[in-house]
């Protein structure tokens, strides 16, 4: 999601000061479990997909979204803004049960809010709630599963706001929080394949028209700088760097009923992959034609070695 309010959207948070080197905000170990499985997956070719649901109550009561989600040959799929507490969680996982592995993150600074999960049908090897900082973690944005030669990290990016009032939270704090988090799981000598709705439009090529939007959240020089900074530190956008002209977006206003047909379009949901992995990359896809949610999955295809 970015700017643009939606019903059940993301709310408002209180203004943070952004962190400096003398000010330092509380830290905590990112909440790491060891599964016990191997992390191997037994075919040529590995399915990883990505989901914004926008609340899984009503998406998964969609015509045919099932269809989709429970596909065969689906090895990993995401969920990102799942809107759902703890205590619903037991419910969703019978539903999911072709995925025997499943990981849930639900935010507890505001109930019924934000959520991310991981569901796999293989065993992997741990599994690591939040990044490691207490102000980040308290809404259940980032899922992170290791498997045998990468990590898959599920995210729900924060959105800037309306008002942009957590621009500066958002770039100044998680995206260099986030950063540093991504760079030390490659420090384990795996590569990482990070994917959900990161709120960024990159490229004027990833949105219908960027003209006067550049106040919007998800569009400001500042939100965009810092994902390039981050592509710098060893990531690839793997749909742009296998489709470098195409114009394909998978996100579409509820609010606009032309929007779709007209595809007015952004590209928010993104699959970012270590440049080591990339050479086992085959495809980066984004499954506009699948309905259930304003967004739109995007999958990618790897190598399984």
């Amino acid at each position: 999601m970015s700017a643009r309010k939606r019903k059940g959207g993301e709310a408002p948070e209180p203004t943070k000061k952004a962190r400096t080197e003398e000010d330092p905000q509380p830290q905590s170990a990112p909440q790491k479990e060891m599964v016990g499985g191997t992390g191997v997956f037994p075919g040529p070719k590995v399915h990883i997909a990505s989901w914004n649901l926008n609340g899984i109550r009503a998406w998964v009561k969609k015509p045919s979204v099932l269809d989709y989600a429970l596909r065969d040959d689906l090895d990993v799929l995401c969920f990102n803004e799942t809107k759902l507490q703890d205590k619903d969680v037991a419910g969703f996982r019978k539903q999911f049960a072709k995925y025997p592995y499943q990981y849930w993150s639900c935010s507890h600074a505001k109930l019924g809010y934000s959520g991310t999960a991981v569901l796999a049908k293989t065993q992997p090897v741990s599994v690591t709630y939040g990044v490691g900082k207490r102000k980040h973690d308290q809404e259940g944005r980032s899922v992170a599963v290791e498997f045998d030669t990468f990590y898959v990290v599920a995210t729900y990016i924060p959105n800037a706001g309306q008002k942009l009032e957590r621009l500066d939270y958002r770039t100044r704090e998680w995206d260099l929080d986030f950063r540093a988090f991504l760079k030390s799981l490659e420090s384990t000598g795996k590569g990482v394949i990070w994917l959900g709705d990161l709120n960024v439009v990159h490229q004027d090529l990833d949105i219908h028209n960027i003209k006067g939007k550049e106040k919007n959240a998800g569009c400001t020089p500042q939100e965009r700088q810092s994902f390039t900074q981050t592509l710098a530190e060893g990531f690839t956008d793997s749909f742009r760097a296998l489709n470098p002209t195409l114009r394909k977006f998978s996100w579409f206003s509820a609010k606009n009923p032309r929007a779709k047909s007209e595809n007015q379009g952004w590209r928010l949901d993104y699959i970012v992959v270590s440049n080591a992995l990339m050479q086992r990359v085959q495809e980066s896809l984004i499954f506009d034609q699948v309905q259930g949610s304003d967004h739109h999955p995007v999958e990618l295809v790897l190598a399984a070695q």
